[in-house]
């Protein structure tokens, strides 16, 4: 078993196991759990109550953070010739069709962190699609990212607009910002969030949606929050 590190191993020691901490609480303290030296990103952590081996309790969707998630995020645009000058416009890092397919296709290479298409492109993307599905690049109607508007949605991304689903383990994970963000900055992220993620209960899901929530810096100790 790996030995917890010195620094690790003080970071918790702020934290008093078993104990919820107030939305504020828990944001001065990930700070103060925040020992890297560089500026860490801050992490919420969701147990859902769902049965995530059933489809129809899957939790998938996109929430816009009003203070983006500190990240920048590389955007590409799998767009018709009519379409490139639109996607340039809003800030796509990079963008094209048929093209950019064989070129993705040829060298396997990844150089974005987001996908977007105009519903036209999808059969094209088909010759890609285990290269973006491994990566979960894959444009999704239900997460916006196949869309006729792509100048809204890639400015949306570009701005802060989250992707989040369910793991095989009913846990929602989601960036939701930097140390360096002030705490009411983090605080109305968290709280966006949330309020995204309760909209998105199943209706087969049964009891209570949202079990618990923790909150955690890179590399430092989770937090159990309320909410």
């Amino acid at each position: 078993m790996s030995k917890s590190s010195k620094r690790y191993t003080t970071a918790k020691a702020k934290v008093t196991a078993g104990q919820t901490y107030s939305l504020e609480e828990g944001i001065k303290l990930v700070k103060e759990t925040a020992t890297v030296k560089f500026d860490s990103t801050v992490e919420i952590h969701v147990k859902l109550g769902i049965d995530a081996k059933k489809s129809d309790q899957g939790v998938r969707a996109t929430v816009s953070l009003p203070h983006g998630t500190g990240k920048i995020q590389r955007v590409v645009a799998f767009v018709s010739p009519d379409k490139e000058k639109e996607a340039k416009d809003a800030g796509a890092d990079l963008y094209g069709g048929k093209d950019l397919i064989e070129k993705i296709k040829t060298s396997g290479k990844i150089e974005f962190d987001v996908a977007v298409a105009t519903p036209d492109i999808m059969r094209d993307l088909s010759a890609i699609a285990k290269i973006l599905g491994q990566k979960g690049l894959m444009p999704n109607p239900k997460v916006g990212t196949v869309t006729t508007n792509i100048k809204q949605t890639v400015e949306e991304i570009k701005k802060g607009r989250a992707a989040f689903k369910n793991d095989d383990s009913a846990n929602v994970h989601l960036l939701i910002g930097k140390v360096s963000f002030t705490d009411e900055q983090l605080k109305e992220n968290i709280i966006a969030f949330l309020d995204a993620l309760k909209r998105m209960k199943p209706e087969g899901a049964k009891g209570t949606f949202i079990k618990n929530v923790h909150l955690a810096s890179a590399m430092g100790p989770g937090i159990k929050i309320q909410f």
